[in-house]
């Protein structure tokens, strides 16, 4: 015999929160590809119409987990450590976490988070670099540069991971290796160092280089 609807327990009130958390567990368990408005809906036992009361879109809702994530990312560094140091390291926790939902990573390449993780991300950012004596309007610079960099690479680690080939990878150093020393002396030259490094040791590279780029180069009038 159907149940009746008067004997069923209460649905809990949607709430904007509430919907995120839901999403986030779906993240962890499905993966992002299934965090869409409809499978979040059959999981509230809701219908999609309710959901775009509180979220906008599923670029919102992505948006919305994005910025619940960064929640776990370290802004309190080494104390003892250089402002350059705390940079890179509060930059390199970023990064990690991106690493761990290997979907999100090129979803945050196209997203604007505006909650408060990412915001309270971009206060710890631009208040380092101004302990470093960079003027304002070139830290504002500064951290989307950064942020693009830090982004950016794990978007590519999170590609190589899920289509677990390297091939493409190989063909491009076969071919570098492979080329004529007459006509590409340059590439000849620097050989294996091409492909040299860890990927971590790249990154805090890449980074550190750039933050001595913004110590040196004012922005453009």
């Amino acid at each position: 015999m159907p149940q009746s609807r008067r004997d069923r327990p209460a649905k809990p009130a949607l709430s904007r929160a509430g919907i995120v958390a839901v999403a986030v567990d779906l993240l962890h368990s499905e993966g992002l590809d299934r965090v869409t408005m409809r499978r979040l809906s059959a999981e509230l036992d809701t219908g999609p119409a309710s959901l775009y009361v509180y979220v906008r879109n599923t670029a919102d809702l992505h948006a919305a987990v994005l910025d619940e994530l960064l929640g776990t990312v370290d802004l309190a560094p080494d104390s003892t450590a250089d402002w350059q140091d705390r940079l890179v390291q509060v930059l390199a926790s970023y990064t990690r976490v991106l690493f761990q939902h290997p979907g999100l990573a090129r979803t945050a390449m196209l997203t604007w988070p505006s909650g408060p993780h990412y915001l309270a991300l971009l206060e710890q950012l631009l208040g380092l670099l101004a302990e470093g004596g960079v003027p304002t309007d070139r830290a504002a610079w500064a951290v989307d540069l950064l942020m693009q960099l830090a982004t950016a690479t794990a978007a590519e680690h999170s590609t190589r991971e899920e289509t677990k080939t390297g091939a493409e990878f190989e063909a491009l150093r076969a071919a570098a290796q492979g080329a004529d020393r007459r006509t590409h002396p340059h590439l000849t030259a620097a050989g294996a160092e091409l492909f040299s490094g860890a990927g971590p040791d790249r990154l805090l590279w890449g980074l550190r280089v750039l933050i001595n780029g913004v110590l040196a180069t004012p922005r453009p009038e």
